[in-house]
This record gives structure tokens, sequence and C-alpha cells, in this order.
């Protein structure tokens, strides 16, 4: 299904987001829209977007997490730095 990506995303968001929810509206030609709903009151939050479009928008919203970066993340990404010529 096309909307499992879309569908995620808004999960990820209401997690990252616990005073709204958001819900993910489908139109007739298969473009997404975000709906938000605070104490009871329900809005649009973008126009209709394609699908990777909306995924971008809702990986954007809210609060970002913060990446976890182990030891060794940290040292593969210091060996990727090039060092400068004699």
């Amino acid at each position: 299904m096309r909307s499992t990506r879309a569908s995620a995303a808004v999960a990820r968001l209401n997690t990252r987001c616990p005073e709204a929810h958001y819900t993910l509206a489908l139109t007739g030609n298969g473009l997404f829209k975000l709906r938000e709903r605070r104490e009871g009151v329900e809005k649009e939050a973008s126009e209709a977007l394609a699908l990777d479009d909306f995924v971008s928008f809702v990986n954007a919203l809210g609060p970002q997490v913060e990446r976890r970066v182990t030891k060794n993340d940290a040292a593969f990404a210091r060996q990727l730095i090039k060092k400068p010529k004699p």
C-alpha cells in the first residue's frame, strides 16, 4: 500500500508531539493531507502533497529526535575526513 510510508511518518510525528494529534487524509486524486486535532478542533495542517513531499514535510515538523552516536560511529566519521597533503 502506498500510504504505509505516510502513515508511519504521521505515527512518528504523534510520538514526538504528544500535545497534538495528527491524522492522515488521502484525497481522491491520490495526494496526502495532514490534519491536526487540538482541544477537539480539527484543522488542515498542510495542503495536498505527493507522497515524497508529504513524508519530507511531516518529518520536518515538531521537535526532532537527537540521533544517538556510538563510539564506533564517531570513530568511523573521523576516518572519513580527508587529511591535508604535506
